[in-house]
């Protein structure tokens, strides 16, 4: 892991896993922000994430996720909320959820290839996202945020290892965030699940990025020509 990584993540109180993913490939600073919940943000921390130059906010969470806001949203943010789980799809579902994987990389590019609509429908919405930042996030900023994280930075040039690197930034974070909730986490069945076929979380993520060609995915999902140009100039700041 690069020392460039370990320093973007921001400062935004009431959240713990926020970051900017700049830096890696083409990503120019300020494009992009990942983020766990953001509703937990205090009004200083709305303050941070605006100073930052985010302005448009995407929540990737089902309906029944999402909390009142800890405190006022300031109205220069447009939010849009374009749940990423496709949840009532349980051909899908019934395989992933309540699994060790499901907290890994290894359901993303099966992911990838069952619901390239949804991930395209929040390619779309970042490249048409007014001027400005764009923050998009889930509960924990690791799994769907990561799908999206990985999807936009293979697009913007970023090397699959760039990809694992900045995955694996979000551990620690949801660990503390656990600790600071005092609710229990267990990594337990994670580790006991990439040992059994001899891998790592880290190579997982890095193998669904390897697996990616970000721009032939995103217009076979739906996105034309002119789009995907624009997504493409926003992440690399044209």
């Amino acid at each position: 892991m690069t020392v460039a990584n370990v320093g973007r993540f921001l400062d935004l109180e009431g959240c713990f896993n926020a970051r900017d993913p700049g830096g890696n490939g083409a990503l120019v600073p300020g494009a992009l922000v990942r983020a766990d919940s953001l509703d937990a943000l205090t009004a200083h921390g709305w303050t941070r994430l605006v100073a930052h130059g985010v302005r448009t906010v995407i929540d990737l969470r089902n309906d029944d996720e999402r909390g009142v806001d800890h405190a006022p949203r300031p109205p220069v943010l447009t939010t849009l909320s374009i749940p990423l789980d496709g949840i009532e799809h349980r051909d899908f579902w019934d395989v992933w959820w309540d699994t060790p994987g499901f907290g890994t990389p290894a359901y993303f590019r099966p992911f990838l290839d069952r619901f390239p609509d949804r991930v395209a429908a929040v390619a779309r919405a970042v490249a048409q996202a007014p001027p400005g930042g764009v923050a998009f996030h889930c509960g924990l900023g690791r799994d769907r945020t990561g799908i999206i994280a990985l999807v936009l930075l293979r697009l913007a040039g970023a090397t699959p290892a760039e990809v694992a690197d900045d995955h694996a930034l979000s551990e620690p974070r949801v660990r503390a965030m656990h600790a600071a909730r005092g609710r229990e986490y267990d990594a337990t069945e994670i580790e006991e699940y990439v040992a059994g076929p001899g891998t790592t979380v880290h190579a997982l993520a890095h193998a669904a990025a390897a697996d990616l060609d970000a721009g032939p995915y995103l217009s076979r999902a739906g996105l034309d020509a002119p789009t995907l140009e624009k997504l493409e100039r926003r992440l690399r700041g044209r």
